[in-house]
């Protein structure tokens, strides 16, 4: 068993300048939107303009896909590696997103680590609740599984999901999972903090959304015995913090390779910030890193 936890203290005049800004930003123009009493269809829009704030990079060929029957984008660096592949799963609580709005998080993604990315344009709730968003992973993460080894990642609830596709395969797992600030409790409260961008409203409508009146489920109630090597990222003062903490002992206690890695002063998927802020591209970086360690060459 091998597992390790770290802080990584943002650093540099850049980042000391753009991280206040950008904390504004969200916490004034995002935050207010993502809210039980905002409509979903004006939170979805709201978000899709925020991407403004973001940064891809243009190196990056954006092409629609189709994999396993389940419409996504692919992501493709100029320079590709054979054979393995990457499998992104948007945040947004279940309920909001697409592979459009995370293109910062992918693009920087796929030139870290020069492989290919396919963004899964997975069903939403209130529309298509539960079980559809994992059917629909699930069923991406088989087709790619025949094409080659694959890693999966996702942040948010993407990384919740993520896990689960994970379990919902694990007689033939991938070969890694990174998971970005993940959310992996739907049952239960979080302490406050600071976050700049959730509030625990607006997660307990959405997990109701995406439940549809069936109980509601942690991932840290499930058997995790069996899943691949783990990453896992979170910033130190957001809300799903604990998630990704209890999620890295859980993965220990179960016997698993588990890195987590704590970003002191960063919100929730400060990776979005890719291209601007510098502790997000190291973050990428890191991931990248990761996921080269365990993908075949």
């Amino acid at each position: 068993m091998l597992s390790a936890s770290a802080h990584f203290v943002p650093d540099g005049a850049r980042e000391r300048l753009l991280a206040p800004l950008l904390r504004l930003v969200l916490r004034f123009a995002v935050r207010p939107k993502l809210s039980p009493d905002v409509p979903i269809a004006v939170q979805r829009r709201h978000l899709k303009r925020m991407t403004r704030f973001t940064r891809r990079r243009i190196d990056v060929r954006v092409e629609p896909g189709s994999v396993g029957g389940i419409q996504g984008e692919w992501l493709r660096p100029p320079d590709a590696a054979d054979g393995a592949t990457i499998l992104y799963l948007h945040g947004g609580g279940y309920c909001l997103g697409s592979p459009a709005t995370y293109r910062a998080i992918t693009a920087h993604l796929a030139q870290a680590t020069r492989l290919p990315v396919f963004a899964a344009d997975y069903r939403l709730a209130p529309e298509h609740p539960r079980p559809a968003a994992l059917d629909d992973a699930a069923s991406a993460c088989r087709a790619l599984m025949e094409q080659g080894p694959i890693v999966v990642t996702g942040d948010s609830a993407g990384g919740g999901l993520a896990l689960a596709t994970a379990l919902s395969l694990r007689a033939r797992p991938p070969v890694a999972l990174v998971l970005f600030s993940p959310w992996i409790d739907l049952a239960n409260a979080r302490p406050p903090r600071s976050d700049a961008v959730l509030t625990q409203r607006w997660l307990e409508a959405c997990a109701r959304h995406y439940l549809a009146g069936a109980a509601a489920v942690s991932a840290l109630d499930a058997d995790l015995t069996g899943l691949p090597p783990t990453l896992i990222q979170a910033g130190a003062d957001e809300l799903l913090r604990d998630d990704a903490t209890r999620l890295h002992d859980a993965l220990e206690r179960a016997g698993a390779v588990v890195r987590c890695e704590i970003v002191p002063g960063r919100w929730h998927s400060f990776q979005l910030h890719a291209g601007w802020l510098p502790s997000a591209d190291a973050a990428i970086a890191r991931a990248a890193d990761f996921i080269g360690s365990h993908v075949p060459q």
